[in-house]
């Protein structure tokens, strides 16, 4: 499939760890991208921790990060499994991105992913991540899934995705969310 007009995916990871597999499994996806679609890769760390008492105005940090999902024609998370459920750094970023005004999450088409060092993914924080998205009113892609198990031998030891299946399941996910997009995104004028 090829995409008419330029598509823009903004990715992010859940985890903030340096080298986080589900941030190498982002770049992973910059890689396997149809043609007509660009991926960039937005860090959650300089978001500060959710606070009401300092929403109105937004930090700079929340008023970039918000620009950049709302630019997006889609968005793409990689979350990693902390405790059966998505980590803090994940849920303070959809915190910032669902308030008001103009939340940039309202209708965005969204796929997940995830990678973890044990046997089933990120399976639980992925069914959390689709609640929360839902919540918030975005659209999660429902299949396929992405859940990279055994991170550790899916990902050579310089961060590049190596697991054939992986790699294969990523490009599926890649090209359902811009054909899940087409689909649920009005067209821009």
């Amino acid at each position: 499939m090829t995409i008419l007009k330029p598509f823009l995916i903004v990715g992010f990871s859940g985890s903030l760890r340096k080298s986080s597999y589900n941030s190498a499994l982002l770049h992973a996806a910059a890689e396997l991208l149809p043609p007509g679609v660009t991926l960039e890769i937005i860090d959650l760390a300089p978001l500060p921790m959710f606070n009401q008492d300092f929403e109105k105005p937004f930090p700079e940090a929340v008023n970039a990060f918000r620009s950049q999902l709302a630019q997006a024609d889609a968005l793409l998370i990689a979350s990693p499994e902390y405790n059966s459920s998505i980590t803090g750094a994940l849920k303070n970023a959809l915190d910032w991105a669902s308030r008001s005004p103009q939340p940039p999450l309202q209708g965005k088409p969204v796929a997940i992913m995830g990678a973890s060092t044990g046997n089933f993914g990120t399976l639980r924080a992925q069914l959390h991540l689709r609640q929360i998205l839902t919540h918030v009113g975005a659209l999660p892609l429902g299949k396929p899934e992405v859940l990279v198990a055994r991170a550790e031998q899916a990902f050579d030891a310089d961060g590049k995705l190596v697991d054939t299946a992986a790699r294969g399941f990523l490009r599926d996910l890649l090209l359902a969310l811009a054909k899940w997009s087409a689909r649920v995104s009005p067209p821009s004028a």
